[in-house]
């Protein structure tokens, strides 16, 4: 079959041919429609994500949409290596795949799931949202933070606050509150905090995780007792790591929580893949995306960061 390889780690993947899977007990393969390009995939092909691979040789891709050997249109996530989700053929789990809603197309049921899954894990497994409650989403100018909004709003959030450095981009979104990580953002996330945020979806980490951190902690310690502000870190696009004070978390009501492979189970996270395709077509969740034919993978994988793409083995997606 033809597919995206990765020959060596950190290296753009090579379109080539590559060999056909051959299913098992319990194992489906499929014929792959839409196949997305996302930060975790670029991670595990540069071998430096925690998941990593510990040799290359592989084929990229850790979700996409595709076809079943009924015609059954499916979601399917994190394929059996050395398969991913960027070739012709993939092999999946049979527990890793859903159905796909008739209503939507490849491209939007690939950049749904995709971006979108992060958030609504967190916010039904790991911090489940209460109706009225505030979310300060942090990234949320790119494509995952843009979901994690929607699916907030979705959720009943009562006030969400967009953070991000993009400002054009935070004007376009749908929010209460726009923090650009300026000169002038600590200022502003302090008086967000101090008006009360229960929920934080954090997709950078690094410096701007300090300063929301900061804002949220710094000069805490009322004797009633401070309240609670669940901090969910969904991704490290700014930074793998950051300083900490301890005392930051004794004397405020943070607390630090991760929302991802091994905090969350994978069946969980399959499951609410489902639940977030069910959801797309009455909520409207959408997502902007290039969609390019897998032979031009180098041009998506050496594309600009802020565009999010939809390779098709195919050479046409709908």
């Amino acid at each position: 079959m033809k597919a995206a390889i990765v020959r060596d780690f950190g290296k753009s993947p090579a379109y080539g041919d590559f060999r056909d899977p051959i299913a098992g007990t319990g194992e489906t393969i499929v014929r792959v429609n839409a196949a997305p390009l996302s930060p975790i995939v670029k991670a595990l092909a540069s071998g430096g994500h925690y998941t990593s691979s510990d040799k290359a040789d592989f084929v990229p891709g850790v979700d996409g949409v595709g076809t079943d050997p009924q015609g059954r249109r499916v979601y399917f996530l994190f394929p059996k290596s050395p398969f991913g989700s960027m070739g012709e053929l993939t092999l999946v789990s049979d527990e890793m795949m859903v159905a796909v809603p008739d209503e939507l197309s490849n491209t939007r049921a690939a950049a749904v799931a995709t971006g979108g899954l992060a958030s609504w894990v967190a916010l039904t497994r790991r911090a489940p949202l209460q109706p009225g409650a505030t979310v300060l989403v942090n990234g949320a100018t790119g494509a995952a933070g843009s979901m994690a909004v929607q699916i907030a709003r979705h959720f009943g959030a009562g006030r969400i606050i967009a953070v991000g450095r993009n400002q054009t981009a935070l004007d376009q979104l749908d929010v209460q509150s726009r923090i650009g990580l300026d000169g002038s953002a600590d200022v502003a996330l302090r008086a967000e905090f101090d008006l009360g945020v229960d929920v934080v979806l954090d997709f950078l980490w690094g410096e701007p995780a300090s300063r929301v951190i900061a804002a949220a902690t710094r000069n805490r310690g009322s004797r009633t007792g401070e309240p609670r502000v669940r901090y969910v870190q969904l991704g490290t696009a700014a930074g793998a790591e950051i300083p900490l004070r301890g005392d930051a978390l004794r004397s405020s009501g943070l607390e630090l929580l991760g929302s991802g492979i091994g905090s969350v189970a994978i069946r969980e996270l399959i499951a609410g893949a489902g639940e977030l395709l069910a959801a797309t077509s009455k909520a409207k969740f959408d997502i902007p995306v290039t969609t390019l034919p897998l032979t031009a993978v180098t041009e998506a994988w050496t594309g600009p960061s802020d565009i999010r793409y939809i390779l098709s083995p195919a050479g046409e997606i709908n």
